[in-house]
């Protein structure tokens, strides 16, 4: 008898919502380095009523053989990827599936078509769901666990993609670094220089919708020139703060003054996943008390730079970096007092060689490689 044939099925309604986020499960039950992340998070992060989605256009779909769930993939159009690039470029994501090529085959024709019928020439991927949520195929690190919101592949992924005509078009860092490191004389040096001009302060938490306005204000600014850059929407960020916030202590976000004005950040966030990794994904019964412990009574040893930023109009000058080095030097004393040995600064854009320089100057080092992936699209 003949195995059920591979159908494609477009999710909808809160079941297959369901089937779609906890497919990963079957995919990486054998693999140690995995980390369940939270299902709660995860439906939150696809929920209607998640500000990502008044900019954004997008399908899921999941890959069935009988009443076997076999992959997954996701399509998305966004409008302001558009009105920043004008280039008639759609993404795919939350791609996962069995070694199989058929399904991979199935899963990006699914992607290919929706996106060509919304007048896409070129699709991009994988994103989880756009530029400023999670990036990239993981590509060397599978040994290892991902920091938070950071992905993880099985390595046959690559394979299948390739042989479907996808070519890697960027690669993006994760930098390992410790919170104690013997800071060059140059870099010391260079920050005393500052130290007139320079006010590292702690967000202040009164104020806490002015200050997250700041810190966009900066990033958008400063990644502006940036690859795939769109800019973070206030809803958007207003949220992903809001969030961050309930796990981050106070002196983990700081906010550079140059003059009186506010010119850089740097948000520091405890690597949740080390605080989840043992709860499969649920809170409850037990998992909230656990993950609570863990977050207030003591840190995680390790954390995660996922967002930092300097004023464009001062890249190119000594002060830029002077104030990248000066918010990572500030941030590591606060890590170190609260246990935090380590800390993973991504994602870094391999060809943005002066942020690398002042990682790799400060004793940093890769520890994972993701590659983006492009396609034309043919009428």
């Amino acid at each position: 008898m003949s195995p059920p044939a591979l159908e494609l099925r477009p999710v909808a309604g809160r079941r297959m919502l369901k089937q779609f986020v906890q497919l990963p499960w079957a995919i990486y039950r054998d693999d140690p380095a995995w980390v369940p992340p939270l299902l709660l998070e995860r439906r939150m992060a696809l929920s209607p009523k998640e500000p990502a989605f008044e900019h954004l256009q997008w399908q899921a779909w999941i890959a069935w053989e009988g009443r076997r769930p076999l992959g997954r993939i996701s399509a998305q159009v966004d409008a302001l990827h558009l009105r920043q690039h004008e280039d008639a470029t759609g993404f795919f994501g939350l791609l996962e599936g069995f070694d199989r090529p058929d399904l991979f085959a199935a899963l990006a024709a699914a992607a290919e078509a929706w996106l060509r019928q919304r007048g896409m020439a070129r699709i991009l991927g994988p994103m989880n769901l756009h530029i400023n949520q999670e990036l990239g195929l993981l590509r060397e690190g599978y040994e290892t666990p991902p920091a938070f919101l950071m992905g993880h592949a099985r390595p046959y992924y690559h394979e299948h993609l390739r042989a479907l005509g996808y070519q890697p078009c960027q690669e993006l860092l994760a930098y390992e670094m410790a919170t104690t490191y013997d800071e060059p004389k140059a870099v010391r040096r260079l920050r005393l220089r500052l130290a007139d001009r320079l006010r590292l302060r702690s967000l202040d938490r009164s104020r806490k919708a002015e200050e997250l306005e700041t810190l966009r204000a900066i990033f958008n600014d400063g990644w502006s020139g940036n690859w795939g850059f769109a800019p973070f929407s206030k809803a958007e960020f207003d949220a992903l703060g809001n969030l961050l916030l309930l796990a981050v202590p106070a002196d983990f976000v700081l906010i550079a003054e140059l003059d009186g004005e506010p010119a850089g950040f740097l948000a520091l966030i405890p690597n949740l996943n080390e605080a989840i990794r043992d709860l499969n994904g649920r809170l409850l019964p037990f998992g909230w008390a656990k993950l609570l412990w863990r977050l207030k009574v003591r840190l995680p040893s390790t954390g995660r730079v996922p967002l930092m930023g300097v004023r464009k109009h001062l890249h190119d000058t000594l002060l830029g970096p002077g104030i990248a080095m000066s918010l990572i030097h500030q941030a590591g004393a606060h890590a170190r007092r609260r246990g935090v040995r380590s800390a993973e600064l991504s994602w870094i854009l391999k060809d943005n060689a002066g942020m690398r320089s002042i990682i790799e100057r400060l004793g940093g080092s890769v520890r994972k490689r993701y590659l983006m992936y492009d396609k034309q699209l043919e009428d």
